[in-house]
């Protein structure tokens, strides 16, 4: 596969952005660490005090890999998603992951009666169960149902069936319990510990890398699933790939970081706008290196200035994919009345 040129420039120019937010987002926070101090601390010269070397290793350090993963993640699973169903508002949480997830974590705090912070780990462990078992429910679909429409609505009715019950929850829920449920549903990428990065790395990147050596698979779908059997795809197969990677992606997210929206919806568009391509072999990577440096900046608009405060992750993400999927709707009335 030859790139062309304007591609190969817009690779380097996203990735040299990557650079400096990552470092910004290292550098700023309630405690400064300046770019010099960082280059000492690397060299094995560093002037930092005991306290900024921790601020560094347990706090910025793991929530920035955390920001890198999940902004790799959920775009690419938005991608393959809004090409398996071609709809372009599809996204990593249409098949009711996020749903399954949260219901898991419901259980743990509203269902168990739990008060302040519950444990991170109990709760994290049952938002991946929530998801894992929707997972296996669609994956048990697909392998019966040939139609991919049915198996998006199909989805869309896990996710409000599993809302009603978690909201049903909440109205009979105590107060503190509630607000630990609250918080945990904003999202957040600081909360993630060492060990559990570590788990979210090795479930990660394999998926990432099965998923990018799809492009070939996704450019025949992108033309109807007729077309790709003609090109050798065994569709029920890829499509059963495409859901467990999705979902292992998505559910992982979700389950340490909270649901995180729009980001699985909009970046695959904004990649799509930058990089003027269809053709996934570059797409997919195109839109993974995008969603990275979307979420650090994310991740930097949501630290007050001089402030201890961060705002939910959650809410950044929808104000910046929000004005995407309504650029994208009204793109696509234009369209139908031309």
């Amino acid at each position: 596969m030859k790139i062309s040129s304007g591609s190969l420039l817009y690779f380097i120019v996203i990735l040299l952005v990557l650079i400096a937010l990552i470092l910004l987002d290292i550098r700023l926070g309630s405690v400064p660490i300046s770019f010099a101090d960082m280059a000492g601390h690397i060299t094995g010269r560093s002037s930092l005090t005991e306290q900024e070397i921790l601020i560094l290793t347990r706090f910025r350090l793991p929530r920035v890999a955390t920001a890198l993963l999940v902004g790799a993640a959920l775009p690419l699973c938005g991608l393959q998603m809004q090409t398996l169903f071609r709809n372009p508002l599809a996204g990593p949480y249409v098949l009711g992951i996020s749903s399954g997830a949260s219901f898991g974590a419901a259980l743990v705090v509203l269902g168990a009666g739990a008060t302040g912070l519950v444990a991170t780990w109990s709760l994290a462990l049952s938002a991946w169960m929530g998801a894992g078992f929707v997972m296996l429910l669609l994956l048990f679909i697909a392998r019966r149902v040939r139609d991919g429409l049915t198996i998006l609505i199909l989805g869309i009715m896990f996710s409000s069936g599993l809302a009603a019950v978690i909201s049903i929850m909440q109205y009979f829920s105590q107060a503190d319990a509630l607000k630990s449920f609250v918080i945990w549903s904003m999202g957040s990428l600081g909360h993630v510990t060492g060990a559990q990065l570590w788990i979210m790395t090795l479930i990660i990147v394999p998926l990432l890398l099965v998923t990018l050596l799809f492009g070939k698979v996704l450019n025949g779908l992108l033309l109807g699933e007729e077309y790709a059997e003609t090109m050798g795809v065994k569709i029920r197969r890829t499509r059963t790939i495409i859901f467990a990677t999705t979902s292992l992606m998505a559910g992982t997210v979700t389950a340490f970081c909270g649901p995180i929206g729009f980001i699985g919806i909009a970046v695959p568009h904004v990649a799509r706008f930058i990089f003027r391509q269809s053709d996934h072999r570059i797409l997919l990577p195109a839109t993974m290196i995008t969603g990275m440096a979307i979420l650090v900046m994310s991740d930097l608009v949501s630290q007050l200035p001089g402030s201890d405060h961060v705002l939910p992750i959650n809410a950044v993400t929808s104000l910046i994919g929000i004005p995407v999927v309504i650029w994208l709707v009204i793109m696509n009335r234009k369209a139908q009345t031309l």
